[in-house]
């Protein structure tokens, strides 16, 4: 398949260009909206995406594209996943492992996390060897453990950084813009599910500033613990005077880290995984960040394998992966996810194996990664995209494509009984906004406050 580098394919309509520059001249947001293309591309992409995002099952898979790009505006510099020198005896054959698995994968180029899979890989195999080997497990395991924790340190700079930033206004109300486009379902509907391969906590940061309640599998207060069994909870509240009807509380969604978290720890004396009170950017001197990250930092740098998806707690959380997706009448939209992930990707194409299924790639570039699973699942039917610079811009995804963020049934109510009175006023007052209930539907009698 060969896509062009910006442009876009939904439903019925595509339009792919070379440059970006000549039909979307970038002279600040505002102006761009006043650019015929614009107008042409939202009338387009917009109500598809209401639609999409009415689906009954409705998913949001993000990668580290996310945080990039709410770092970009922030003005703070983002995590890189380039190589390090790991500075063990073993690096040049931890480097030669970690690049062919990549090469095997379709990844191209290692990263980062490539070298930190083959070097844990190489310190379970010097465990099995024992004492002849014991000094070289020691140095392999130094280096390791200062090389996470310098890798865990980037991770909470980058929190930090967006944090404390000038621009955090600008970043933070956008990141909360994203999240409630896809969160705004009415409450009678199924909650969104949000999957990331993320370790840092912006899904979080950004849930907490927009008052959105995250129902995960931890349970409790003071140190959360990893449940397998409550992941079917929900949050009901009793409107008054009615007896004997709970309804569910908007502003709720589902969240699954399929790699783990950086608060994420393993407690040996419990044998269960726990989260700790870890506040968002801390220092990497902070009390709460383990000695030995090796043994208890519950990460899980991009595995390749079948057999390590088993491991606990990712069983779990992969399970929660293929049982969201894979149903009928599902939808995905990624953001920022490099399909790097072959365990990942695997889920989205049983997923399309479903014909009421549908997914919505947004993505900053078409690169070989996306194009071989674009090539391998075929159905362009069921895959919608939006591809460039122009598009997966957070500033400009927000304003123009995204539907919008609310459940706005006076708005919609409105709507209706302007034209059953049958008033003839400007285009915009006759219909409801676009979006206006971007993943709720259309609602029933009984919910409308009037």
């Amino acid at each position: 398949m060969d896509l062009k580098p910006h442009g876009y394919r939904v439903g019925a309509h595509d339009a792919w260009f070379e440059d970006a520059a000549v039909p979307l001249p970038r002279n600040g947001v505002d102006d761009d909206n006043t650019t015929p293309f614009v107008a042409t591309a939202r009338r387009v992409i917009e109500p598809w995406l209401s639609a999409v995002f009415q689906s009954e099952h409705l998913n949001l898979l993000v990668g580290s594209g996310l945080t990039i790009s709410i770092a970009h505006l922030a003005g703070a510099k983002a995590t890189t996943m380039t190589k390090v020198a790991l500075g063990s005896p073993y690096d040049a054959q931890i480097d030669a492992h970690a690049k062919a698995s990549a090469e095997r994968m379709g990844r191209g180029e290692p990263n980062i996390e490539d070298q930190f899979r083959s070097a844990l890989a190489l310190l379970e195999g010097l465990q099995i060897l024992g004492q002849p080997f014991e000094s070289e497990r020691k140095k392999l395991e130094e280096a390791l453990n200062q090389q996470l924790r310098n890798f865990l340190g980037s991770i909470l700079e980058t929190e930090r950084g967006i944090a404390t930033a000038s621009h955090w206004i600008r970043a933070v109300s956008h990141l909360q813009s994203f999240l409630m486009s896809f969160a705004s379902r009415a409450a009678s509907r199924e909650r969104l599910h949000i999957f990331t391969t993320n370790y840092d906590r912006l899904i979080e940061y950004g849930c907490d500033l927009a008052g959105l309640r995250v129902i995960d599998r931890f349970v409790g207060s003071l140190n959360p613990v990893f449940r397998s069994s409550r992941a079917e909870i929900d949050v009901h509240y009793n409107p008054p005077g009615i007896r004997g009807e709970p309804r569910y509380l908007e502003g709720v969604v589902r969240l699954t880290k399929l790699h783990g978290s950086v608060d994420w720890h393993y407690d040996g004396r419990r044998r269960s995984i726990v989260r700790k009170g870890l506040p968002f950017g801390a220092p990497v001197d902070h009390s709460d960040i383990p000695k030995s990250c090796t043994e208890a930092l519950m990460i899980y740098p991009n595995a390749s394998k079948d057999v390590e998806t088993t491991a606990y707690p990712y069983s779990d959380l992969f399970r929660d992966f293929a049982s969201s997706l894979c149903r009928p009448h599902s939808a995905v939209i990624t953001y920022g996810y490099g399909f790097g992930d072959d365990h990942v990707n695997r889920v989205l194409e049983d997923m399309l194996t479903i014909p009421s299924t549908h997914a919505v790639i947004i993505t900053y570039a078409p690169d070989n990664r996306l194009l071989a699973f674009l090539e391998r699942v075929g159905r362009p039917a069921q895959i919608s995209l939006l591809v460039g610079s122009h598009f997966a811009d957070m500033e400009r995804l927000v304003a123009y494509y995204l539907p919008k963020p609310a459940v706005d049934y006076i708005t919609t109510r409105m709507a209706e009984l302007v034209k059953r009175r049958g008033e003839v006023t400007h285009e915009s007052h006759v219909s409801a906004p676009e979006g206006a209930l971007p993943a709720g539907g259309q609602a029933a009698e009984s919910d409308i406050p009037f």
